[in-house]
């Protein structure tokens, strides 16, 4: 009853469209068309520089992704159920022929493309499935179309991809899953040919102009909340108004709005960035899957899109998005008073509502857990979870329900926001009521105070009488000095140093775990705080000019 109760509550999100798409994706299998490909539009102008991957093919039949190494040495080894199903994925995705060293393998990417097409029969296994056929079938183009010609039985191949892609749209998923299949119409649609081609086109363009006022937010923000999708989703931005610009077909009015997409998308993502220049850890995020924001900017200005100007201002809210920005000459912080995404597609949703993340002199200081690996299992739980987060997990439970890799029960909903900004001092206050199924509802609340040398966050939960921990998890190259009762002295590697003290509540040291980057995970500590009489209260201080000072 539990468990059904779980699906019932995840379920009743759905659209429509969603279920129906889904009863039609498992019962009916399309037709297979394998007919001639149409013929090749003529190419008026050369695709400007995408961006390049990092390098992942070591040897012909021997790859690195997601931080494994592994080899194909047989036909069996594209679906090799001992290895995760993201690392096969990759596999099928084709990053590696825009990698850093792609021009030096050019005969194993041909090599590895003929035996693409024969050791992978079309409907079968991981490489037929929507999403890596749509990221496939935008390499392949790529490739192609910069002086790659593609073996016939590959052009062919990429013919019957797009027709199969046309009938297995994911309707069911919706998000960035339907957004990368339309992108795959376009590139297809424009690298061929004749009538079929621009069906192709058709669909992929109208399913675009559908989704986008939906999936970028006024503010720029991707509405599934991570920023590692985010800068995912501004590339394929980037890649179509490239692709466009190849063939004059009367696209300008498209261009035009993905032109103004892009440059909202990077604004936004500069507004979530660390002082050390990549992506802040909300939601599913890891370091190095998708683009650096300095990869995207070079890439709009090869586009002619000018770059976002630096975050400016010490409060910046992403009022759509629902995170927010507080900085001053020595820290940023940035807060998460956001809903966990779009409440019918939550599926890279972690339970962080009210965490945060701050860095000072340059140098992250508190995180969150991060994510290091998909699929369905305990330690995909456990980096979807509260407690993987800085922010309060009350009765040992999640502030959402997540469960099942990629599924979202109970969700926390934020409410009474308020900020202000005075005399150099910046506060913002928000609640939460994703523990409201626990005994007294109870609500969590958590107020941020940034000054020029300290940070408060105080924490407070409704139903006092319920056990409740504010955990502040640290970056791992910081070294804590101290005791947790009087204070603890945190030392960054540049040498500054940060004095946390525990002005309520009983605070401990304890074990934790970072995961920045997608396999691989470090040691690290956290500060757990609980709460007392439903309250806590902790401040980071620092005094940045006088370290510099006593150093002249």
């Amino acid at each position: 009853m539990r468990q059904l109760g779980r699906l019932v509550r995840t379920v009743r999100h759905l659209k429509p469209e969603q279920i129906l798409g889904r009863v039609r994706f498992k019962l009916f299998k399309p037709t297979l068309n394998m007919s001639a490909e149409p013929k090749l539009r003529s190419q008026l102008a050369n695709l400007r520089s995408p961006i390049e991957k990092a390098s992942s093919m070591l040897d012909p039949d021997t790859f690195e992704f997601l931080g494994e190494v592994g080899s194909i040495p047989d036909p069996s080894s594209w679906d090799d159920a001992r290895k995760p199903k993201l690392w096969l994925y990759n596999l099928h995705y084709f990053d590696y022929l825009s990698a850093q060293d792609a021009n030096s393998k050019g005969v194993w990417h041909t090599q590895l493309l003929t035996r693409w097409v024969e050791e992978n029969p079309p409907t079968e296994g991981n490489a037929w499935e929507p999403y890596p056929v749509s990221l496939r079938i935008c390499n392949w183009v790529k490739w192609s179309i910069t002086g790659n010609p593609l073996p016939d039985q590959c052009e062919n191949s990429l013919a019957v991809q797009a027709r199969w892609l046309r009938k297995r749209l994911e309707w069911h998923l919706l998000g960035n899953h339907l957004f990368a299949n339309a992108k795959a119409l376009v590139f297809a649609g424009l690298f061929f040919d004749g009538a079929e081609a621009d069906s192709w086109l058709r669909d992929g363009l109208s399913i675009i102009s559908r989704e986008l006022p939906e999936q970028v937010l006024a503010d720029g923000g991707n509405f599934e909340l991570s920023p590692m999708y985010h800068a995912i989703f501004l590339e394929d931005m980037l890649d179509l108004i490239n692709i466009a610009s190849c063939y004059q077909l009367g696209l300008q009015e498209h261009v035009s709005t993905w032109r103004e997409v892009a440059t909202r998308m990077l604004g936004w993502l500069s507004t979530m960035l660390h002082p050390d220049g990549q992506i802040s850890l909300f939601n599913d995020a890891a370091i190095g899957i998708a683009p650096s924001y300095q990869d995207l900017v070079a890439y709009a200005e090869r586009l002619e899109i000018a770059p976002p100007s630096e975050p400016n201002g010490a409060f910046i809210a992403l009022k759509d998005s629902g995170y927010l920005r507080l900085s001053n000459q020595a820290a940023v912080a940035i807060l998460d008073v956001a809903r966990i995404g779009p409440d019918y597609i939550p599926g890279h949703a972690h339970a962080d509502t009210l965490s945060f993340e701050l860095s000072v002199a340059g140098q992250r200081v508190v995180v969150n857990g991060g994510t290091s690996r998909y699929g369905d299992g305990p330690e995909r739980n456990l980096e979807r979870s509260t407690a993987w987060h800085s922010t309060v997990e009350v009765a040992g439970e999640n502030s959402s329900e997540v469960w099942g890799g990629f599924r979202v029960g109970r969700r926390a909903y934020p409410c009474g926001l308020k900020t202000s900004e005075k005399s150099g001092l910046l506060e913002v206050s928000c609640s939460h009521d994703g523990y409201r199924y626990l005994r007294g509802r109870p609500t969590h609340t958590r107020t941020w105070r940034l000054e020029n040398d300290y940070l408060t966050v105080v924490d407070s939960v409704s139903q006092p009488s319920l056990p409740a921990v504010a955990r502040f998890i640290l970056h791992p190259e910081i070294t804590i000095n101290g005791n947790a009762e009087d204070g603890l002295l945190l030392t960054l590697p540049n040498g500054t140093s940060l004095s946390l003290i525990c002005q309520t509540g009983k605070c401990k040291v304890i074990d934790a775990q970072y995961a920045p980057q997608f396999g691989k995970r470090f040691p690290t500590k956290a500060i757990a705080v609980c709460l007392e009489s439903g309250t806590a209260k902790v401040q980071f201080r620092w005094n940045i000019k006088a370290r510099k000072k006593n150093a002249n």
